[in-house]
């Protein structure tokens, strides 16, 4: 690793560490001692409100509080601890749905990887001795816009949609000129508008001229969006006169254990 980006990298794991609310030792033993959980997110067709399918999420047990991922993961990027959570994910997304998964065919369950580990090989390796092989055509990975450019580069990221039949998303995709800029270059199968994205419509400034740009790309069909943070029946209207597809936020649904992401499923059909 050249000495410039080595400094980087050192820069920004301290970063991470200083803001982080806990340190490195205690999310390794919370996971040695099988204090994290999965929720899945459901996600909604803005043109007729079905569940289409949901975001995998880590939850903390930490006592009787439940830790976010906002307040831990930072302190792990960049370091061993940042894959063995990603496998771990993978390996209880299986357990819990990959037989229920089998008998779906509309469905689409989304897990968020780390660029730091995105287009290794054990990552394939992990979804075969896990078994969520077998419904890899349900997956979407999803890779920061930021990560894919830092990490692996645009040509990174076409050998890995040519090698493997799960779809990549673009996650944490802002509303600037520079974003776009990415969308056009990055042959991602679906982007994500982060939850700030959705604030600003609620903003007494707000102009649908904010969303014409991606609005266009959409209408074009050269793009598959996915909104987070959608809160109220007004974000989910605008976002769907915008021809945005998909949404994700607490006017649909919560995060949901398993099981209840099922019945919700079911009964969103």
């Amino acid at each position: 690793m050249p000495a410039a980006t080595r400094m980087r990298f050192t820069a920004k794991l301290h970063r991470n560490l200083e803001l982080s609310m806990f340190s490195f030792d205690e999310i390794r033993t919370a996971l040695d001692n099988e204090e994290f959980f999965l929720e899945y997110i459901p996600t909604i067709s803005l043109a007729d409100n079905r569940c289409v399918g949901g975001e995998a999420l880590v939850r903390w047990q930490r006592g009787n509080e439940v830790i976010y991922p906002m307040e831990f993961i930072s302190c792990i990027e960049n370091t061993p601890i940042s894959g063995t959570l990603t496998y771990w994910v993978m390996d209880n997304v299986a357990k819990e749905l990959r037989d229920w998964m089998l008998k779906r065919d509309a469905i689409r369950i989304s897990i968020n990887v780390p660029p730091e580990i995105f287009g290794r090989g054990a990552l394939q390796y992990v979804g075969r001795a896990s078994g969520l092989a077998d419904v890899a055509d349900k997956l979407v990975i999803e890779v920061t816009e930021r990560g894919i450019l830092d990490a692996l580069g645009v040509d990174g990221v076409q050998r890995m949609v040519k090698k493997t039949k799960v779809l990549i998303a673009v996650d944490d995709v802002s509303e600037n000129d520079a974003s776009l800029l990415v969308l056009s270059r990055i042959p991602a199968d679906i982007v994500k508008l982060d939850k700030s994205f959705a604030d600003q419509m609620l903003r007494p400034d707000w102009s649908d001229q904010k969303i014409a740009g991606i609005s266009a790309l959409v209408r074009n069909g050269e793009l598959c969006i996915v909104a987070e943070g959608v809160e109220t029946a007004r974000q989910a209207e605008i976002l769907a006169d915008a021809g945005i597809q998909y949404a994700q936020g607490w006017y649909f649904s919560r995060s949901l254990r398993a099981p209840d992401f099922i019945r919700y499923f079911c009964e969103h059909r």
